[in-house]
């Protein structure tokens, strides 16, 4: 991989999310998705996902910056205090967009005062438009 390669950081632990990684897949672009046990990483490979990176949320002084950089961040959120754990995790490690992707009705404030850029409400699990972000 080229050093100075940015790559896609994704947490997608629901239907949404993995949508969104056979978007990327199928396009060829450069991503690594975000897990915080072995189940969810199992998943991913699963998927065809070759670069997983595994945190633990619970333990602030493990959340170091990983060995390649990090661009654009979509976390598609199962739970408020994971999601809002992941964005305080990779706030630090890019100074590109930070995306939540959520169907619940949480204060997006919550998520724009951890660091995040945008906050996308969608019920569907279908999430091609997201690409869009990637290519402009």
């Amino acid at each position: 991989m080229n050093q100075q390669q940015e790559l896609i950081l994704v947490s997608a632990p629901n239907k949404a999310g993995e949508a969104f990684i056979r978007e990327l897949l199928s396009g060829g672009l450069p991503f690594a998705v975000l897990v915080n046990n072995k189940g969810e990483k199992a998943a991913m490979e699963r998927l065809g996902v070759k670069t997983v990176l595994t945190v633990s949320t619970l333990e602030e002084t493990t959340w170091i910056a990983p060995p390649y950089s990090i661009g654009k961040v979509f976390l598609f959120e199962t739970s408020l205090n994971l999601c809002c754990r992941y964005v305080r995790i990779c706030r630090p490690w890019t100074s590109q967009p930070v995306y939540v992707i959520t169907k619940s009705s949480h204060p997006r404030l919550i998520y724009k005062a951890l660091g995040a850029d945008y906050v996308i409400h969608t019920n569907r699990d279908e999430v091609s438009f997201l690409i869009q972000a990637l290519v402009g």
